[in-house]
């Protein structure tokens, strides 16, 4: 049998930055060592023409199933475009230039409103959600008459039934994927900032901050490889395709502390010279782990404390102080490692009271990293409203969306009076930010 596995397009336009789709490549290498089935893999995203590319894949491999990954729903980053119509479309022009395939879907997007994208779009055969490892190759060795798999998706009687995923996958068991179905290195150069190129060191979160999907997704347990194996695909991703700039992609990298820890002490061990970024838990970030994680080649700390005041942290479940915010601050301007800060705007409870302190919080940031200039920017985003978070109902409660608001597409929370805070907040810190580097050059 022969599969196309396909990554379909999450992005706008060819000049953003790319991802290597590390899902469709797990899922792959799945299939491969479980089944001697005739494997292809097509990332829209990497080309210039991507339907003309597509077509040109369609015609030569001639598949008869093609599984197709939607990783977004949107963009995010306060963009109102959607990237459900171009998957729409992607479906539609595989039924019509390949109209025996069967299709099955899958990825971030697609677990995130399973029954509703099935439902709306006909021309998939299978969804699956969350955790696929599992199923995937029993799922494609009974097409006719699939046992009820954990995370399946299907049709009876004209209705879309999804049976609840597991989120169990032993990460101990985790096998580096094979990156030759995809080729790494064309993704080393298409880039100018982000790390093209992810690792998994574990799935699942433990926090249940209030807007986010993660734990819907990968469930709130942290369940960690060994550090070792992280290592170990490190070191194989470094010699056999030059990366040299990886980003863990782990919801929290730096928990359980221990772990993280031991990755970079076998990182210096080996002697690999990459660098690496994730996304870091601030109250845990200590001058001794920092100090660890810049000398194995920590090039950019990225935090997300999401709450610009207090009121905004405790409405976010975050479970942090500003506090927190600031101390960890004060470390990493010490490390000499650009920091990245994300927060959001205009959240549950925001007054007066609370944007002043917004701007506070910044000036503290600013006046904390002026010195070592180690400050890249401060990110401001409004919550995307996802189904099945605390935010969800929350603007239900208050008035900001109805029952019948479709969150497929983009929405977010941004109510009035403080709808265009975000780009008060914007122009405060930009300014600050050109400020000082301009004191630098001049």
């Amino acid at each position: 049998m022969k599969i196309l596995f396909i990554q379909a397009l999450s992005m706008e336009g060819i000049d953003i930055e790319r991802v290597y789709p590390i899902g469709i490549v797990v899922l792959a290498s799945q299939v491969e060592r479980e089944t001697n089935h005739d494997l292809h893999l097509f990332d829209m995203n990497m080309a210039m023409d991507p339907y003309s590319e597509l077509r040109k894949e369609l015609d030569t491999q001639k598949p008869d199933v093609v599984c197709i990954s939607l990783r977004n729903v949107d963009p995010l980053g306060n963009k109102t475009s959607s990237l459900i119509p171009p998957f729409a479309v992607t479906l539609a022009f595989i039924k019509k230039y390949c109209p025996d395939a069967r299709i099955l879907a899958g990825g971030t997007g697609f677990s995130l409103f399973p029954k509703r994208l099935m439902t709306e779009y006909e021309e998939i055969d299978y969804g699956v959600t969350g955790e696929a490892e599992k199923i995937i190759a029993p799922l494609l060795e009974n097409l006719d008459n699939p046992p009820l798999l954990p995370g399946l998706c299907y049709r009876e009687n004209g209705t879309v039934k999804v049976v609840p995923a597991s989120g169990d996958y032993n990460m101990t068991d985790y096998i580096m994927p094979n990156r030759d179905l995809l080729d790494p290195r064309p993704y080393l150069e298409v880039n100018k900032y982000v790390e093209s190129i992810g690792v998994e060191s574990k799935r699942g979160c433990c926090f249940s901050c209030g807007y986010c999907s993660y734990p819907l997704l990968q469930g709130k347990k942290m369940r960690c490889r060994t550090p070792n194996s992280v290592v170990d695909e490190i070191e194989y991703l470094y010699k056999h395709y030059g990366v040299t700039r990886i980003h863990f992609t782990d919801s929290v990298v730096n928990i359980p502390v221990d772990h993280l820890d031991n990755i970079c002490q076998e990182i210096l061990n080996r002697g690999l010279k990459i660098n690496w970024s994730g996304f870091f838990r601030e109250n845990l970030l200590t001058e001794e782990n920092v100090a660890l994680y810049t000398k194995s080649g920590c090039e950019c700390f990225s935090l997300s404390p999401d709450g610009l005041s207090q009121t905004s942290l405790d409405a976010m479940d975050k479970h942090m102080l500003v506090a927190d915010i600031l101390n960890t601050a004060r470390v990493l301007a010490n490390s000499g490692v650009v920091t990245v800060y994300h927060f959001l705007v205009n959240t549950p409870g925001d007054t007066e009271e609370t944007m002043q302190e917004a701007r506070d919080l910044i000036d503290a940031i600013y006046e904390i990293h002026h010195q070592s200039r180690t400050l890249g920017t401060i990110v401001l985003n409004n919550i995307r409203i996802l189904p099945g978070t605390k935010i969800e109902q929350q603007a239900l409660d208050n008035g900001v969306i109805t029952a019948k608001t479709d969150l497929l597409y983009p929405t977010y929370y941004n109510p009035e009076p403080f709808d265009r805070v975000r780009y008060d907040l914007e122009i405060y810190h930009t300014k600050k930010n050109i400020f000082m580097w301009q004191e630098v050059t001049s």
